[in-house]
């Protein structure tokens, strides 16, 4: 059948072929491969050459130099409340306003993280996705797992290390020692075991003693709680007499003398005890065990995006209230380059590894 070069009103075909997805693809890519010249030659009737011409002209633009065209997804392996929360809000916020979409935070807590990581891992790599990935995530959960459902270094796309925040040494009174070395004394020369608080088997708390007793040689007996609000409460009580514990929660308890802190666990001294040593400058050289955040995205995400994303990232981690919101729940700004992150990431893996395996544990 042979079609008349004759011009032909549009009307409502141009319309539905304008507004139905399928056709306007169908459009675009006649135009795009034929040209408005060949389409019109080969004898496609004006109306529909000029149709597939407008629809191609004045679709929507995809790919990286249209992001961010609808809101962002911003994972947060755990529930609402806590430093996790805390963070991904401060950042989601400040987010929205710089790239002009919202960034809605989709708390997913389950498994210490494990669900929200594997969400974030195995989403589509459009942009859209971000996660809040820290030690917990990255590092200790696949670090513990024989089989993990992610790959902390092959399944993300890391943008930036967002903080770091230190962990407190506490002690009850009762326990009689003022420093880390009479504590290391007295786990030596003890009959019984000194036992620790921890919020969890495979938390921060717990596995930060772990390196210590390892790079001390001592041994100590460790008490898991379900949660940092019952560790916390018997170590106030006295039934355990320590712990390594976030320095918010030790903080209102120092000044009332209920508890003694002796050092934390950072590299450089805390911010908010910069009169307490770190660990290392107690005479544990290489010492480091603190919380951090991150932001990182699926693996595959365009890297134009990872770089506006990163940029927009750092243009506020040096305001003086976002260095206030996050240094009220005990953490310090960090920053950097996604690559710099990646780094960060495979270092602190391959640690926990080694530590993971020199104290055998396994979670299932």
């Amino acid at each position: 059948m042979a079609y008349s070069s004759k011009p032909v009103r549009p009307q409502n075909r141009g319309i539905v072929m304008a507004v139905n997805p399928a056709r306007r693809a169908f459009a675009r890519g006649l135009v795009g491969t034929w040209g408005w010249s060949t389409l019109t030659g080969l004898g496609l009737p004006t109306a529909h050459a000029a149709t597939a011409a407008f629809v191609a002209s004045n679709a929507p633009a995809t790919g990286p130099d249209a992001w961010p065209s609808k809101p962002i997804r911003f994972i947060v392996p755990f529930s609402p409340g806590g430093g996790n929360d805390t963070v991904a809000r401060a950042v989601s916020e400040r987010l929205s306003n710089l790239l002009g979409q919202r960034v809605i935070v989709d708390n997913k807590g389950g498994g210490g993280g494990v669900l929200g990581a594997e969400l974030a891992a195995h989403a589509e790599p459009d942009g859209y996705t971000l996660f809040l990935g820290g030690v917990g995530s990255l590092a200790i959960n696949p670090a513990t797992r024989e089989k993990s459902s992610y790959d902390p270094i092959k399944d993300f796309a890391p943008i930036t290390l967002l903080a770091t925040a230190p962990l407190v040494v506490a002690v009850h009174p009762s326990l009689g020692v003022n420093s880390m070395a009479e504590l290391v004394k007295l786990a030596k020369e003890s009959n019984r075991p000194v036992a620790y608080a921890s919020n969890g088997v495979g938390s921060s708390s717990h596995l930060a003693t772990e390196l210590f007793c390892a790079m001390a040689g001592i041994q100590m007996t460790h008490i898991p709680y379900k949660g940092l609000s019952p560790a916390l409460a018997d170590l106030l009580s006295g039934q355990v007499k320590l712990m390594f514990s976030s320095s918010v929660a030790i903080l209102p308890h120092l000044s009332t003398n209920r508890l003694k802190a002796l050092a934390t666990t950072g590299q450089k001294r805390s911010l908010l005890f910069p009169d307490l040593p770190t660990i290392e400058q107690t005479g544990w050289a290489g010492y480091k065990a603190s919380s951090w955040y991150g932001v990182l995205a699926p693996v595959g995400t365009p890297v134009k995006i990872i770089e506006r994303i990163n940029s927009a990232i750092e243009t506020f981690l040096v305001k003086d209230d976002f260095k206030t919101t996050l240094g009220a729940d005990g953490a310090e700004v960090a920053g950097g380059r996604p690559e710099q992150f990646a780094t960060f990431i495979r270092e602190e893996f391959e640690r926990m590894k080694v530590l993971v395996k020199k104290i055998h544990l396994q979670i299932d």
